[in-house]
C-alpha cells in the first residue's frame, strides 16, 4: 500500500538537503503557483513538492518518494494533467535547456521545455520540429504521448523521431533509454507517456521546413453542413505534405475574438502545406467556395507562426475533454455530427474537431514504438466548458458527441487526447489489446509498486 500522509518534519529536511530546488508543502506560500495547471478544473492537492532543477533532483525526489511509499507525479508546463495530484509532484519547469545539432539535425530538450523554444532554437539552422497546434506546450510529455502536428501526415508521430530518452524509474536510477541499451523499455516509452519514469530530458530528430503554406477559412453557421460534406469528399484527396482538420466552434462573446466571429456558431477549416504557396493555395480552392466565408486566414507562414493555423485557446480555463478515433468520413458520420453538436443545438461545448491522419501516420516506425492511433483515418476532439455549475452536464453532453459517431469510432484512442478517460481500464482502450498487455509487462517490470500511478495511467 503506498503511502500519501504528510511526511515528518526531519525527513523533509533530509529530503531539501539531497535537492538544489525548492521543497514545498502544504500551507507555503509559493505552493499554489508552483501547482497551477491549463486546465483548472485540476486542482492539485499535494503532500510534497519538489521543483527539480535537473535530473540529479529528479533522481533523488524520486528515491525519496519511494523510500516512503508516496506516489509520484510530474508536472511540467501544467498543461497535461487530468486527475488531482494528492502525493509528490515533481515539477520541471526549471529545466529548460535546449540544445540543437544542426549538422546531425537533432535537438536535445530537458523536460520543462515548451516547443516555442525548440522552434527558435530550430529556426535558426533551417530545421524545425514535429511540434503539436500549439507552441506554449511542454515538448517531453507531448511528445512521449505520441504527438501529432502540422508535419505528422508527411514525417509520422513526434515519438516516432526520438533517438534517446533521459528516464528515471522507480528505483531513482537515471537510465539513458535508447534501442540499443533498453529495447523493450525505449519501445513502451514512446507512445506510454508517463507510465514508467520520469523522463529528464529527450533527443529528437529535426527537419528542414522554415515556412508552409497555412491558415484558417472560418466559415458561417449557416454553411455547417455544406462545409462538412465537402471536406469529407476533399480531404482524402490530399498529399502526404499537406495538413487538414475542420471545427465546430461556439466563439465566445470576448473583445479578443474578431469581430465577424465574436459570440457566433463557425466552422473553421484548418490547412497546411509543406511546399511552394501556389501549390498549397490551388489544393484549398475547392474549400474556399464550399460555404460562406466569414474570415480568411491563410498564407506562407515561418514555422513558428503556425500557432495561428489552430488558434488553440492561450488563457487557463476549466475545460473538459475527451476524444476518438475515426476509421473513415461517411454522409451518415456528418449527419450524425451535426445532429449532436451543429448550429441548431443548444450544447454547452467549446469545440468538436476532426482532425486528418493517415500518411506517415499510419505507417509502423522504425524502430517501433507504442504510439496509439496509426489505425485511425481521423482524431476526434471534444472541449467543452467546465466551471462548477457546468461540471456534472459537459460530461454527459461531450460524451453525447462522441455516441453519436460510435459507429465510425474505431475503438482505440490517441493518448494525449483520452481527456477525462483516466481508469486504467479506460486508458487501456488508447492501443489495441496486444500492445496494451505488453505495456503493462514493461510496467511490471520497472515500476512493481506503482510509484507512477496519476495521469492516464495503466496500472499493474
Amino acid at each position: 500500500m503506498l503511502n500519501t500522509d504528510e511526511p515528518p518534519a526531519d525527513d523533509l529536511t533530509a529530503l531539501r538537503s539531497q535537492v538544489r530546488g525548492p521543497v514545498y508543502t502544504p500551507g507555503d506560500p509559493e505552493l499554489p503557483a508552483e501547482t497551477m495547471t491549463f486546465n483548472t478544473a485540476i486542482a492539485h492537492q499535494p503532500t510534497v513538492v519538489v521543483g527539480a532543477t535537473d535530473a540529479d533532483d529528479v533522481a533523488a525526489a524520486v528515491r525519496w518518494a519511494a523510500a516512503h511509499q508516496l506516489p509520484v507525479a510530474v508536472q511540467a508546463t501544467g498543461h497535461s494533467p487530468v486527475v488531482p495530484v494528492d502525493a509528490m509532484l515533481v515539477t520541471t519547469n526549471r529545466m529548460r535547456r535546449v540544445t540543437v545539432d544542426p549538422q546531425q539535425r537533432t535537438a536535445h530538450i530537458e523536460a520543462g521545455v515548451r516547443w516555442q523554444a525548440v522552434i527558435d532554437e530550430a529556426a535558426g539552422h533551417g530545421l524545425a520540429p514535429l511540434s503539436g497546434s500549439s507552441s506554449s506546450v511542454g515538448a517531453v510529455g507531448y511528445t512521449l504521448g505520441g504527438g501529432i502536428g502540422l508535419l505528422s501526415r508527411e514525417y509520422g508521430f513526434a515519438a516516432d523521431h526520438v533517438l534517446s530518452i533521459d528516464l528515471v524509474t522507480a528505483d531513482g536510477r537515471l537510465r539513458h533509454v535508447t534501442a540499443e541499451t533498453d529495447p523493450e523499455l525505449f519501445w513502451a516509452v514512446r507512445g506510454g507517456k508517463g507510465n514508467f519514469g520520469i523522463a529528464t530530458a529527450i533527443r529528437v530528430r529535426l527537419f528542414p521546413v522554415a515556412t508552409l503554406y497555412a491558415g484558417g477559412l472560418f466559415f458561417a453557421a449557416s454553411s455547417a453542413a455544406d462545409v462538412l460534406h465537402a471536406y469529407r469528399s476533399w480531404a482524402p484527396t490530399l498529399p502526404e505534405n499537406a495538413s487538414s482538420s475542420v471545427a465546430l466552434l461556439r466563439m465566445p462573446p470576448s473583445e479578443r475574438v474578431p469581430g465577424p466571429l465574436r459570440g457566433k456558431f463557425v466552422v473553421h477549416l484548418r490547412f497546411s502545406y509543406h511546399g511552394p504557396a501556389a501549390d498549397g493555395e490551388y489544393l484549398l480552392t475547392p474549400m474556399r467556395s464550399a460555404g460562406a466565408v466569414v474570415l480568411e486566414q491563410v498564407g506562407e507562414l515561418p514555422y513558428g507562426a503556425t500557432d495561428m493555423v489552430h488558434q488553440d485557446p492561450t488563457d487557463p480555463m476549466p475545460v473538459w475533454e475527451r476524444g476518438g478515433l475515426l476509421h473513415s468520413i461517411e454522409v451518415d458520420t456528418v449527419e450524425a455530427l451535426l445532429k449532436a453538436a451543429g448550429p441548431e443545438v443548444e450544447v454547452p461545448l467549446i469545440m468538436v474537431e476532426i482532425r486528418q491522419l493517415g500518411g506517415a501516420l499510419s505507417r509502423p516506425a522504425s524502430p517501433p514504438n507504442a504510439a496509439s492511433g496509426r489505425e485511425g483515418a481521423y482524431s476526434v476532439y471534444v472541449l467543452a466548458p467546465s466551471p462548477p455549475p457546468l461540471k456534472e452536464i459537459v460530461p454527459v453532453v461531450g460524451g453525447a458527441v462522441l455516441d453519436a459517431l460510435q459507429p465510425w469510432l474505431t475503438g482505440t484512442k490517441l493518448v494525449n487526447f483520452l481527456g477525462d478517460a483516466t481508469t486504467p481500464q479506460q486508458v487501456a482502450t488508447a492501443w489495441k489489446p496486444d500492445v496494451s498487455t505488453r505495456l503493462r509487462t514493461v510496467k511490471s517490470s520497472v515500476d512493481p509498486t506503482n510509484l507512477f500511478r496519476f495521469g492516464h495511467a495503466i496500472g499493474i
